[in-house]
């Protein structure tokens, strides 16, 4: 008889931990763990655990967070949060809007994992559709702008407005002047940001009218357009003025706006930004939302981010890259452009995917209705009624936002909360002492209007007398003249066929469809990508996101109305803090590479408190990201490259030599752990004591936290401050290259000195520090993901993920140890989380690179693992904890298969150039479209093991030529007919 389990046996087979943790090693479902265990001749995975880990850093169980709760548990209580959230109608509008997200682009896109799980595409053959979707977006950018070049998304708009200052900074020769021109009319987060950026490089910031522009010594200028009162003017002739002088001009706008107003790009400017949460993506009290940035041809090398540009295949069709990668920080170091790494590209596709479902009519259609209702206020309050009512309109001209003065302010404010929606109350938010601001929207309708009649009028006072269609039919007789003669859109937009024929939403659907069919995606196969922790991201955490009362706030809404959000976030930190052994953790950040800027700034403030602001050398081993150098740069470090040995591991008393040498120029040592060489160095401890006792302080990466979970801690360990990428080790998905985020947590010494915000101050020893980001909380939106995860894993769960990790990184080690090198072990012969396959001797015997292996993974329905990183020649790979011993073996068959392949070729059985691993990856099109004449057959091209059956996924495009594609720049969206079938 089988015997009966207990009810706490029954609750722990009910847990999350058994979905996320595929085979786990609890005593269910254990029989897999089991077998993995055997494999790597280990007698638990606690005994693993310490053959891995060194003991000086390896702790017991300590996470004081509660166990795992089930997924319906997690949910009823994180709807208890939820609603202590109030959604009021937002007509705050600096920057944010209350967008209606198309049904049809909700669920087939924001919350479809064909598209949230992917991976950055720089394998393009098996990306083409987010790869299409983003040229959409950049054609859309470029149309709307009236620019020649845009890129693929940035963070935010006030980090994109800090990149334009940088990029202008580069790019005027001829000018040295060290102050930049920020127009007093920007939004005030925007200036919060760029005052940041400028401090760190040692720039000067003047703030004033627009006007007082022309006649500055600056290097650049930044202007708002319609500015934060909702103001529109004209500013070709203070661009003139300032070209006159050598400095570039980067104007911040809508694109709604623009859809009306005439393009920056006809007034002459040299950069365009923005934020296109504007084109049908939620406010989620911040984010995550696409900048846009878009400048002239002639900037194309200087631009930061990500560029999609058209090249072609192996077989001369049109196919689409990453243009240019040349200029990225994972190339370039500290002399990139910026360290940029997560864009956001889920939201650039939404808001492109906003424009192709609406069209230029429909685009036309919504902005003509916000702008006419904006009318139809502005009219109304400055008839008689609203004179009577002592309304006074500040605003001259308008789109979409009114700024008004009125008698009794407190009561106008009153009435507003009573009829629960929020105005823009400048005093509250340190814009202005006696200003209110009105932001009409997309959801915005005449009742609406006829509500804020009453609202600032008074219900007993004349308000009942403004009817809204009788002011619209004397705006309609008479003409608007809110928008300048001279400043009215007169140009086309969006006139490519994309923008031109999904109106329908059967036409948009198979659309959607179609480009989702064309990328490889977690819902398919695993993603083994080494250091991107590319895990499971449960439905369930994915939920949350799309609540209204998550999705629907405002950044800078009034604190009683976000009292959920802020007990999440509080939560969140509690068990951030707890992982990490920090005393602080700044949530700001909106991406891991931001993390690491924001986590330096502190670094450099703290010296500079203690009046050792010389203290500028970054010490950085030659192993590590190339973000590190990169944001060491932009913190306006000098960085100093230790060597590593033989083995991988930091050079110690090359790392001793240089701390010493420098120490009393010494400020901080970036630090990856485990490594990015895949192991737990020995003696990192030491490393840390070392750099405290000759000044400086330790950063630690977090890009593999993923290995430290539950068994130590960056605190622990001796760090100082670290980030946290919740896009790798705490389930945010990827989203095809972002939307990311990147808390950091500090000891007690760095918490004064992290990011804070100037419009919505958070509440801690930080406050009156500049910000990093536009939104006081980053991508507060997907913070309930991590939430999620940790609340359902709980602190038995995050330390058995961890293990896990351990476990089927040995596993699969083990099993392609046979038959590829791996090249770097720690000790016991043991790597972390993952490991590093040399393919160079494979290269230097038979011609075959790792780039061909990459393309030969896809013909076996598998994404290619870090290539060449941080050894050119490697792969480097990851398959963490959620991968089930049986997808594991799947894709160690691939691996084993394609290297029966090489030794065929090796034999000479196979052409030396003239096999399936040159050809690769092979399209439906090659295999059977026209006469065969390759000397391997058609099946061995394209089913080379039995298995592949239904996982058989058939790239879209044949192998990319990338030299074509930067010799031949195309960024924006070809002829109609290269996308037909």
């Amino acid at each position: 008889m089988t015997p009966t389990l207990s009810l706490q046996q029954l609750e722990q087979r009910d847990a999350f931990v058994g979905r996320h943790i595929a085979s786990n090693g609890t005593g269910i479902d254990h029989v897999e763990a089991d077998a993995m265990l055997a494999t790597v001749n280990a007698d638990s995975i606690d005994a693993l655990t310490a053959e891995i880990v060194p003991a000086d850093i390896l702790r017991a169980p300590f996470l004081a967070i509660a166990d795992s709760k089930t997924e319906f548990d997690a949910l009823n209580y994180l709807r208890t949060l939820a609603s202590r959230n109030k959604v009021f109608k937002s007509y705050i509008g600096l920057g944010y809007h209350d967008t209606i997200i198309p049904p049809v682009i909700l669920r087939n896109v924001l919350e479809n994992p064909g598209w949230y799980t992917a991976y950055t595409p720089y394998q393009p053959e098996i990306a083409q559709g987010r790869l299409e979707a983003l040229l959409n977006f950049q054609q859309m950018v470029i149309d709307m702008t009236g620019m020649e070049l845009a890129n693929a998304s940035l963070l935010d708009e006030g980090s994109a407005a800090a990149e334009a200052m940088a990029m202008a900074k580069r790019s005027v020769k001829k000018n040295k002047s060290n102050t930049f021109f920020i127009d007093q009319n920007c939004l005030p987060q925007t200036i919060d940001v760029v005052k940041t950026r400028a401090e760190a490089f040692g720039w000067d910031i003047l703030v004033g009218p627009a006007d007082a522009a022309a006649s500055a010594d600056v290097f650049g200028a930044l202007f708002q357009y319609p500015g934060k009162n909702g103001d529109v003017r004209d500013f070709t002739a203070i661009i003139d003025a300032l070209h006159n002088n050598n400095a570039l001009v980067a104007i911040a706008t809508d694109l709604m706006a623009l859809v009306t107003l005439k393009s920056p790009g006809e007034m002459g400017a040299d950069i365009v930004l923005g934020n296109a949460q504007h084109f049908g993506v939620p406010m989620g009290f911040g984010g995550p939302h696409a900048a846009f940035f878009a400048t002239r041809d002639a900037f194309k090398r200087s631009i930061p981010g990500r560029i999609i540009g058209v090249s072609i295949d192996a077989q001369g069709k049109p196919a689409l890259r990453m243009a240019l990668q040349t200029r990225e920080q994972h190339i370039r170091r500290e002399k990139a452009n910026s360290n940029i790494c997560t864009a956001q590209v889920l939201l650039a596709n939404l808001s492109s995917f906003y424009a192709v479902y609406h069209g230029p009519t429909g685009l036309k259609t919504i902005a003509a209705r916000i702008h006419r209702l904006t009318d139809i206020l502005a009219a109304g309050l400055t008839s008689d009624a609203g004179k009577a009512a002592g309304i006074k309109l500040v605003t001259s001209s308008w789109f979409d936002t009114l700024t008004i003065k009125v008698n009794d302010r407190a009561a106008v404010l009153a009435r507003a909360e009573t009829a629960e929606i929020n105005l823009r109350d400048d005093q509250a938010l340190g814009i202005d002492t006696d200003t209110l601001g009105i932001t009409l929207g997309e959801k915005t309708n005449t009742a609406d209007v006829q509500q804020l009649f009453d609202v600032i009028l008074g219900t007993n006072k004349d308000s009942h007398k403004l009817d809204v269609y009788t002011l619209d039919a004397s705006i309609v007789a008479t003409g608007s003249t809110s928008v300048p003669t001279e400043l009215v859109r007169t140009s086309n937009f969006l006139t490519h066929p994309t923008f031109n024929q999904y109106h329908s939403e059967h036409d948009m659907l198979r659309y959607l469809k179609r480009l989702e069919s064309k990328d490889l995606a977690m819902n398919h196969s695993m993603i083994t990508l080494g250091s991107c922790t590319m895990k499971l991201n449960a439905t369930t955490e994915m939920i949350p996101v799309t609540w209204p009362e998550f999705a629907n706030i405002h950044p800078f809404a009034p604190k009683s109305q976000t009292q959920g959000y802020e007990a999440m976030i509080g939560e969140l930190d509690g068990y951030l803090r707890a992982i990490t052994g920090f005393d602080a953790i700044c949530m700001q950040p909106n991406s891991g590479a931001q993390g690491e800027y924001a986590g330096l700034l502190a670094i450099k403030k703290y010296h500079e408190s203690r009046g050792e602001g010389h203290r500028n050398v970054c010490l950085i081993p030659r192993s590590a990201h190339g973000t590190n150098p990169a944001s060491a740069q932009m913190a306006s470090m000098r960085v100093v490259v230790t060597n590593c040995d033989d083995q991988g591991n930091v050079d110690f008393d090359d790392l001793k030599a240089k701390a010493e040498e420098l120490k009393d120029q010494l400020s901080c040592l970036m630090l990856t752990y485990p490594s990015t060489h895949g192991i737990y160095e020995q003696g990192v401890k030491e490393i840390c004591d070392l750099i405290h006792a000759n000044g400086g302080m330790v950063y630690m990466d977090g890009a593999n936290l993923n290995a430290q979970v539950g068994i130590t801690q960056p605190a622990f360990i001796g760090a100082d401050v670290s980030h946290m990428n919740l896009h790798k080790t705490f389930a945010i998905p990827h989203g095809g290259g972002g939307p990311g985020m990147g808390p950091i947590g500090v000891t007690a010494a760095l918490a004064p000195f992290v990011a804070n915000h100037a419009v919505r101050p958070i509440a801690n020893e930080a406050k009156g520090n500049g910000a990093v980001s536009s939104a006081p909380y980053g991508s507060a939106s997907i913070l309930p993901i991590s939430w999620m995860y940790i609340t359902l894993m709980g602190g038995n769960g995050l330390r058995l993920a961890t293990q896990n990790a351990l476990l089927k990184a040995n596993y699969l080690a083990k099993r392609l140890s046979g038959h590829y090198p791996i090249l770097y072990s720690g000790q016991n012969g043991r790597v972390a989380h993952e490991c590093i396959v040399d393919l160079r001797p494979i290269k230097a015997e038979t011609g075959i690179t790792e780039v061909d292996i990459a393309k030969r993974l896809m013909d076996y329905g598998f994404h290619a693992p870090t290539m060449s990183f941080p050894v050119a020649g490697t792969f480097m790979i990851e398959p963490t904890e959620s991968e089930s011993k049986a997808e594991i073996d799947r894709f160690a068959d691939a691996m084993i298969a394609i290297k029966g392949e090489i030794d065929a070729v090796q034999r000479g059985e196979l052409d030396a150039d003239n096999n399936p691993l040159k050809h690769a990856p092979h399209t439906a099109e090659v295999v059977t479209v026209g006469e065969w004449d390759r000397p391997y057959s058609r099946e061995q091209a394209v089913y080379p093991t039995k298995n592949l059956g239904a996982h058989k996924f058939w790239p879209s495009v044949g192998r990319i030529d990338d030299v074509y594609g930067d010799r031949n720049l195309i960024c924006s969206c070809p002829a109609i007919e290269h996308y037909e079938d």
